[in-house]
């Protein structure tokens, strides 16, 4: 289990000897040259109770992004065979709530997960907070992989999120994890932490038993109306350095370079690869943020050497 002096001894290395040991890492246990290509669908957007200072689709803040009612199952499942067709092997659905509630939007929420698994390919939702039977519904309907980012450290949080604990957001893991869904949990850098801060985080998540298997590494996408809509860019190769950082410390985790890589030359994006990344969001979208489109990420790993990995058939 890491201490985060060790965690920070990692994220501290020179640049080339971080990036050395993560790609060593990363070769030992994943295909070098393969990346997942995943597409995140927002099914429920906006009017959220949570007060995450970094998102749009909270109702405390006056922001671009209004409350719309849920995606019926067809327009998700159609989405979802799109980007079946475009190459993607994940399919991610998140909706704003504090809280998984029992009745038809969940129910509806069960239905999108058993279309996406019919169509051979991995299904993760996003929802919030969800008790032990809700994970088990989940897990029936056939449930991949469910996602709840820590964001931060526990430290920090308090300076992010008031209307969640960050015990709340383990006990929500915790529940996913006994129901037999994998788990994806994550953070996001540029909001105002420490570096022990992000560390602190990839430590938390590195001490988790078993270790998430994926790992979505997000830099901050300054919203309007948000806390944090003034917050400077994030440097790209603070990025490289947590990604290297997390894939050291997971060596079996996928790595998802995830938020904020629209901002990302393709210089930097190829460093993020090379220093343990080995899943992007694939569309024009995150939820309610800009991503690369399909055809440049298409040339992006043409031209890097990569390739996109294959979905069952």
């Amino acid at each position: 289990m890491p201490t985060l002096q060790e965690v920070r001894a990692i994220h501290d290395l020179p640049l080339p000897e971080l990036l050395f040991r993560a790609h060593a890492v990363h070769r030992e246990h994943h295909a070098a040259d393969e990346v997942q290509l995943c597409t995140l669908l927002s099914v429920k957007t906006g009017g959220c109770a949570e007060d995450c200072a970094y998102c749009p689709q909270s109702s405390h803040y006056e922001t671009p992004v209004s409350a719309e009612k849920s995606l019926a199952v067809d327009e998700v499942l159609d989405a979802a065979q799109q980007a079946r067709q475009s190459g993607a092997t994940r399919f991610c659905m998140g909706a704003a709530w504090r809280e998984v509630k029992d009745g038809p939007a969940f129910d509806n929420v069960l239905s999108m997960v058993r279309g996406v698994r019919a169509l051979g390919m991995e299904a993760c939702v996003t929802l919030g907070m969800l008790n032990d039977d809700q994970a088990r519904r989940l897990k029936d309907a056939g449930l991949t992989a469910y996602n709840h980012n820590l964001d931060t450290s526990r430290s920090f949080y308090k300076s992010i999120i008031t209307t969640r604990t960050y015990d709340d957001r383990l006990r929500t893991i915790e529940n996913v994890r006994k129901a037999g869904i994998t788990v994806c949990s994550g953070g996001i850098i540029g909001m105002g932490e420490s570096l022990d801060d992000r560390c602190g985080m990839l430590m938390t998540l590195a001490n988790l038993d078993p270790q998430p298997e994926s790992v979505p590494v997000n830099a901050l996408v300054p919203s309007p109306g948000t806390p944090l809509a003034d917050r400077p860019p994030v440097d790209p190769i603070e990025l490289v350095r947590m990604i290297a950082t997390a894939r050291i410390l997971m060596p079996r985790a996928r790595v998802r370079l995830s938020a904020g890589r629209l901002a990302l030359s393709r210089e930097a994006q190829v460093l993020c690869f090379l220093s343990g990344a080995n899943s992007i969001f694939y569309g024009e979208k995150l939820l309610t943020t800009g991503n690369p489109d399909v055809e440049a990420d298409r040339a992006l790993l043409r031209d890097a050497g990569l390739r996109a990995e294959v979905a069952a058939d």
